[in-house]
């Protein structure tokens, strides 16, 4: 939060938890040099366009997010990630929370970067638990029958017998239709 120059690109990154969601919000009015965005869960940092813009970030680079539960919804991922960033000499913007981190930081950014985080990662966990009391009254009442699977009897038992005659994994993943770990999940059950 000091006011230290930064000298190169501007990268903008966005997130949203599915693919139904819309990121055309955040970063709207925001010039950037590169852009990355994710449609997934800020519950880890496995993000493919995270990791991309994490890998893009220079020396000099500033990383723009719109707000902090974008970037992460777990403190300790939000926490080392602002450290990485930093320690490499990358800025990060929070737009929303009007907070900019160089690495140069007072007390009391660090305070509001641990407070910030640490109501988003109470957020995910309200949602997850009204999730779950959500589905326990659906299923109370008849009408939660959990995901449907992705193939039927007879697929199950045809995949079963090919992967014990020894056909590939990925080979029967693809001619199913379904992800190897899929495949796995089937074998297994």
């Amino acid at each position: 939060m000091t006011g230290k120059q930064m000298t190169g690109k501007r990268v903008g990154y966005k997130r949203v938890s599915t693919g139904e969601q819309n990121t055309a919000r955040q970063l709207a009015d925001v010039k950037v040099d590169k852009l990355f965005e994710d449609k997934a869960s800020g519950k880890d940092r496995e993000r493919p366009a995270l990791k991309a813009a994490l890998e893009y970030c220079r020396e000099g680079d500033v990383l723009i997010v719109h707000s902090m539960d974008r970037l992460a919804r777990n403190l300790s991922d939000l926490l080392a990630l602002v450290k990485d960033l930093t320690e490499r000499g990358v800025a990060i913007q929070f737009l929303k929370e009007n907070l900019t981190f160089t690495g140069d930081d007072n007390a009391m950014a660090n305070l509001l970067l641990q407070l910030l985080g640490a109501v988003a990662q109470f957020e995910r966990a309200l949602i997850l638990e009204r999730q779950r009391e959500g589905i326990a009254v659906a299923k109370a009442a008849g009408k939660y029958k959990g995901r449907q699977r992705s193939l039927s009897t007879t697929q199950a038992n045809d995949l079963r017998k090919r992967a014990l005659a020894g056909e590939a994994k990925a080979d029967l993943a693809e001619r199913f239709g379904v992800s190897r770990e899929t495949v796995y999940a089937y074998l297994r059950g």
